[in-house]
């Protein structure tokens, strides 16, 4: 089992559609071994990016099968596995713990605009369910509820809760979390446009989008960073801030899977609600197209079928 604290750049991956809207396993390994092969330390199934809300129970738990056995042990494959029902993410967790998840993401519960006593009940009652680590998403733009630092130091004395992805894009809340709790409790960044200034506050590293496209240039500023050399890290990412811009032109993940069906790695459509950026954006997919004509695409697209 591989330690998620080792995984410096984790992906947030797409689940890959065939043209009927099913899960195409079988790519979604593909994929996940691509991810690794250009960079990623670590795979997140059934994340947002990866269309959670639309999965099924048994859809998640196949894509951790599925995916566990395409990669082995060459990387972690970390879960999504809450919601706002506290006892349906027990019960999805210990599942997928079952499965072979090496981690779980458990995000804060949405919707139902939980307290800061109930979020933290919420992830300790899912923590103490199993006995793999589990990192804690604070995402506020989506779920309208901010884990507040105090919670995430509080949290954080729960032995399997081993760090936090903090997507809020506040750096002052950011730096509370590094400043408040224990050396071995990890910081990564939510956004890939955050990832450098995290990285200068003590953070440890990002579950990033835009790694499906360019995953040895973010892991190569990360390495810049981590050698000292600031200047030239800070260059790398100033010139990747455009691409992880375009990622959020319309919703996660419809411009990311735009991008990779357009590179050569099929991916399809996401479910609805959501929609194929180039069925109701044009523009928008005419913009993500002329920014990646400014890149190298590290991921190997002869890995995929068509």
């Amino acid at each position: 089992m591989r330690d998620i604290r080792d995984c410096q750049m984790i992906t947030a991956m797409v689940t890959p559609m065939r043209e009927d809207g099913s899960v195409d396993y079988e790519q979604a390994g593909r994929l996940a071994n691509a991810l690794l092969d250009s960079g990623s330390d670590g795979i997140l199934v059934s994340g947002t990016t990866g269309e959670s809300p639309t999965l099924s129970a048994e859809e998640k738990l196949r894509l951790i099968t599925e995916v566990k056995s395409a990669i082995g042990a060459r990387g972690a494959v970390m879960a999504g596995t809450s919601s706002y029902n506290t006892a349906e993410s027990v019960a999805l967790s210990r599942k997928a713990e079952q499965r072979g998840a090496d981690a779980l993401l458990l995000v804060s519960g949405y919707y139902n605009r939980p307290g800061q006593e109930g979020l933290y009940r919420h992830f300790k009652a899912i923590a103490e369910a199993v006995s793999i680590p589990c990192m804690l998403y604070n995402v506020p733009s989506r779920t309208v509820v901010n884990l507040e630092p105090e919670t995430v130091i509080r949290l954080a004395e729960i032995d399997n809760i081993v760090g936090v992805k903090e997507a809020s894009g506040n750096l002052g809340q950011i730096a509370r979390i590094i400043e408040g709790t224990p050396d071995d409790f990890r910081v990564w960044s939510g956004n890939d446009g955050d990832t450098f200034l995290v990285l200068c506050l003590g953070g440890y590293g990002v579950v990033s989008v835009a790694s499906h496209l360019v995953g040895q240039q973010i892991k190569a500023m990360m390495r810049l960073f981590l050698m000292g050399q600031v200047t030239a890290a800070a260059d790398m990412h100033r010139r990747l801030l455009p691409l992880f811009q375009i990622m959020f032109v319309a919703t996660n993940p419809q411009p990311i899977k735009w991008a990779l069906d357009h590179v050569g790695f099929r991916v399809g459509n996401p479910r609805l609600p959501l929609l194929g950026l180039g069925e109701f954006d044009e523009v928008a997919a005419a913009k993500v197209q002329d920014v990646l004509a400014g890149y190298g695409i590290n991921l190997p697209v002869s890995a995929a079928t068509r």
